[in-house]
């Protein structure tokens, strides 16, 4: 079973970045699709982004397309997500998600019921 452990998070004013990482462990991490979800007080935990097993291909929910980038590194089982520009909206408990295999396409990808391991996640809190 996969464990995974998320860091990086925190308060930053609105404009700001922060870096989101994932340590991997427990399963062969080249595998697996690795992926960004976030939760806000009183929603529904909802996709960020996506990476495939390779690195080849990634995706993108509409909100932080062109602010976020997501990007792992297979020889040390790690993940990140680097969020730019952030928004008092980006507020959110984000998780991090890996899944076995590959997928088809941005809406296979952005279903939580393909990923079978989660973190803990990590609190980021984006100040107006």
């Amino acid at each position: 079973q996969v464990q995974l452990v998320e860091s990086g998070g925190g308060l930053v004013q609105a404009g700001g970045s922060l870096r989101l990482s994932c340590a991997a462990s427990g399963r062969t991490f080249s595998g697996d699709s690795m992926a960004w979800f976030r939760q806000a007080p009183g929603k529904e935990r909802a996709f960020v982004a996506a990476i495939s097993w390779s690195g080849d291909s990634t995706y993108y929910a509409e909100s932080v397309e062109g602010r976020f980038t997501i990007s792992r590194i297979n020889a040390k089982n790690t993940v990140s997500l680097q969020m730019n520009r952030l928004k008092p909206e980006d507020t959110a408990v984000y998780y991090c998600a890996a899944g076995p295999g590959g997928c088809s396409g941005k809406g296979c990808y952005g279903l939580r019921t393909f990923y079978d391991g989660w973190g803990q996640g990590t609190q980021v809190t984006v100040s107006s």
